[in-house]
């Protein structure tokens, strides 16, 4: 449903999408879709230019090809449609990203089902939850191919990646381990974001082109501006790049209440040349640059009527923060339709984020938020003016090919590879907390695979895999490894055209984190006595422990889904796609943060000295999820979304990161000979009440957007939005170890709510030529 709901610059004449349909039907899964391919392009002189009006169709008149119907290679590294992958698989192209106009990752998913986010308005980074899994590496989230494994631990989730939407290309979803393939960790699933290309500026017949855009938004000034433009040199290369700048202030939550430090700045480049050195090979080498500026903390709102409350008071912290991050990346990929031996992809890597802070805000009761006399600073996170820092390089390689081979009625497709990445992370504080709760220390995961995948005629599919991993962790203490076999069997019938259902088993494997197995120490009292010793020499109100023992999780996840696929049902042009689903995945080795048994400290009341990673025996997440789309052409209609449940079996609490229910509802029109679409969307949120003892439950709401993008020419776009029209107020997701009346973790209950009503309005305007 992604991305037919909003394809606001449609790419296809209604001829063009016939032909697409009837390939589609036709073609084998194991065959590489001919759109897929990307054909050297002819000598400049030979281009014939596209006259103005077929341009002009080609960007507005012309209905949207359905989203599902995109190519994708996330779930078996093959080329195929993602309606026709036996698998929970679903995209969001360029064209509704641009028209929803988003001003941070999550605003682009409201359609896809089993994802969910855990963000703080005070940190610009995103956090992905897939069927409730998230934190250290559960998603594997890659950007260009490089995976992006940054964590820092905190109130705040644990783990995060930095990326702004208006630089990308379009996103594939894989939900569960069904996409182990991909790389090791991922018992949640795969979230790959492909940055902006040549393509997507250039339209046929143009040697260059430039793409300028710019937006502005209420709810305290919310501005993007943006360039990205490409030159193809000669039919074999490609130069493109571009830049992007946006700003916002702290916006107002639904009840009116101002969020403090929920304004930042971003400033991001990227630049990639293209090389086609022989016929079939493609080397791209691309690097991608990001600067946030923003302060995060919350100045604490609760009581401070007794001496627990003043001491909470006084820890509470802001901090300015400089992150940088930086992504290179080089591919080789070689592909020939008349080789069936050698369809390969070389993927080398390298990402670095570093995040600088300087604690700017302490309060005290003596009135002075500096160190001096009289005044020790709080213990936690140190005095106003002290510095900490936050760095994770990783370096990877990913390599793999398929070959071709037929058996009589039987095609098939054998794809292996291997792919490995290292971890190294550093932590600094000097007078601060933050080097017990994010160790430093090096990870090297790597893995190997091999998949076959088999059609019998045009009715019988079937996807059998298995993938090796390992692990090495160290640091200057502790080292652990560990390594395990995983299996994937995926079976799919077509009875009938149109109508594809399918049984899949699949296992995932995660290997610990740094921080999991390594954190060690007490944690800093902010101010107040310390409450325990601990066994390292340190002191504080709890003592974490290393857990060397510490196994990895193994996910076994069980699916049955359906895939629909029909053309021309009521008239000539109208679609409909859908892919059901119902799964129940089985994680044994859960990793989780496990208190010990309380004990007394008088006068202070009873407390747990010990905090550890353990293994919890079993969690169970299971649910259905839906993603449809009717489109006739100038109307569409879409559901989306899914119910959920998940529990620690051991102790039959719910789990605190899942979001029970989300169902989006779309629809819209296109007038004025399909230059202009309205569209609305609906999405009910069901709250998280099933919950460990301290939670906070999320809220329950309802979220509904308009959208509006008019084509006024074949190179101006104007586009309108309203997010959260009924100015609700909610908290997307549980908050651990918090209260109702802000006492405790303030700085994270108050970041927390999304922002109230927002109107927005954007111009984007194309400059090009042969």
């Amino acid at each position: 449903m992604g991305a037919s709901v909003f394809s606001f610059a449609a790419t296809m004449s209604e001829g063009s999408l016939a032909q697409t349909a009837d390939q589609s039907a036709a073609q084998p899964a194991t065959e590489r879709p001919r759109q897929a391919k990307r054909k050297p392009a002819k000598p400049h002189a030979a281009q014939p230019a596209a006259s103005p009006v077929t341009n002009a169709r080609a960007q507005i008149g012309a209905v949207p090809v359905q989203s599902l119907d995109t190519i994708t290679a996330v779930a078996n590294k093959t080329d195929e449609r993602a309606i026709d992958t036996l698998a929970p698989v679903s995209a969001v192209t360029l064209e509704k990203i641009q028209g929803l106009q988003p001003n941070r990752l999550s605003d682009i998913f409201y359609n896809v089902p089993g994802v969910s986010f855990q963000e703080r308005g005070d940190d610009p980074s995103t956090v992905v939850n897939i069927r409730g899994l998230q934190d250290f590496g559960r998603v594997a989230v890659v950007v260009d191919g490089a995976r992006q494994n940054y964590q820092r631990t905190g109130h705040n989730a644990n783990g995060s990646f930095f990326l702004d939407p208006e630089m990308i290309g379009g996103v594939d979803v894989v939900r569960g381990p069904t996409a182990n393939i991909n790389g090791s960790g991922a018992i949640g699933g795969v979230v790959s974001f492909r940055t902006k290309d040549i393509d997507d500026v250039l339209r046929p017949g143009e040697r260059w082109g430039v793409d300028m855009s710019g937006s502005y938004g209420t709810n305290r000034d919310r501005g993007m501006g943006s360039v990205f433009g490409g030159v193809r040199v000669d039919p074999n290369v490609d130069v493109f790049g571009g830049a992007v700048y946006r700003t916002q202030g702290n916006y107002k939550d639904g009840s009116g209440t101002e969020i403090g430090n929920t304004g930042n700045e971003i400033v991001g480049g990227l630049m990639k040349v293209t090389i086609r050195p022989a016929e079939g090979h493609e080397i791209k080498l691309g690097g991608v640059f990001q600067d946030y500026q923003y302060d995060i903390g919350q100045f604490n709102r609760g009581p401070v009527l007794t001496a627990a409350q003043r001491a909470l008071y006084q820890g509470s912290s802001v901090y300015a923060s400089d992150v940088r991050n930086y992504t290179g990346t080089l591919s080789w990929k070689y592909s020939r339709p008349d080789d069936m031996l050698f369809d390969w992809n070389v993927s080398i890597y390298g990402n670095r984020t570093d995040n600088d802070q300087t604690k700017t805000y302490h309060y005290s009761t003596s009135g002075s938020a500096y160190c001096g006399p009289g005044v020790a600073g709080n213990n936690i996170s140190g005095c106003v003016g002290d510095k900490r820092g936050y760095s994770l390089d990783t370096v990877g390689l990913d390599v793999n090919n398929t070959s071709r081979f037929d058996i009589g009625n039987w095609r098939n497709a054998v794809t292996y590879g291997f792919d490995a990445f290292r971890d190294d992370v550093q932590t600094f504080d000097g007078r601060g907390n933050s080097n017990i709760t994010t160790p430093s220390g090096q990870r090297t995961v790597s893995g190997g695979f091999v998949q076959l995948k088999q059609n019998y005629s045009s009715w019988l599919e079937i996807v059998s895999a298995v993938r090796y991993d390992r692990y090495e962790l160290s640091s200057y203490n502790n080292s652990t490894s560990g390594d395990r076999f995983s299996p994937k069997i995926t079976l799919g019938v077509t009875p009938v055209a149109g109508f594809t259902p399918y049984v899949s088993y699949a296992e995932g494997y995660r290997a610990p984190s740094i921080t999991e197995t390594l954190i060690a120490g007490g944690h800093a009292t902010g101010g107040g006595p310390a409450l325990f010793n601990c066994p390292d020499g340190t002191s504080g109100l709890f003592c974490f422990l290393p857990n060397a023992t510490l196994r990895p999780e193994v996910g076994k996840n069980k699916e049955a889904g359906v895939n629909l696929k029909y053309d021309g049902i009521f008239s000539a042009e109208d679609t409909f796609r859908g892919k059901i689903n119902v799964f129940r995945n089985d994680v044994d080795g859960y990793i989780d943060l496990v208190a010990s048994t309380p004990v007394a400290v008088p006068p202070f009341g009873s407390y747990s000295q010990f905090y550890q990673y353990q293994n919890i025996a079993h969690a169970r997440i299971e649910g259905i999820e839906a993603e449809t789309m009717y489109d006739a052409g100038i109307w569409f209609l879409g559901v989306s979304g899914h119910l959920m449940r998940g529990k620690n079996t051991q102790t039959n609490l719910g789990l605190a990161t899942i979001t029970p229910r989300k169902v989006t509802t779309t629809a819209g029109v296109r007038l004025l000979d399909r230059t202009l679409t309205i569209a609305a969307q609906w999405s009910s949120f069901g709250a998280n009440n099933d919950l460990p003892a301290g939670y906070l439950p999320s809220t329950a709401y309802e979220l509904v957007n308009l959208y509006l993008t008019w084509n006024a020419t074949k190179d101006i776009t104007f586009t309108a939005s309203v997010d959260n029209l009924l100015n609700q107020y909610y908290r997307p997701y549980a908050i651990p170890g918090s209260s109702t009346d802000g006492t405790t973790q303030n700085d994270v209950l108050f970041s927390s709510p999304g922002a109230g009503t927002v109107y927005k309005a954007g111009l984007k305007i194309h400059l090009g030529g042969a």
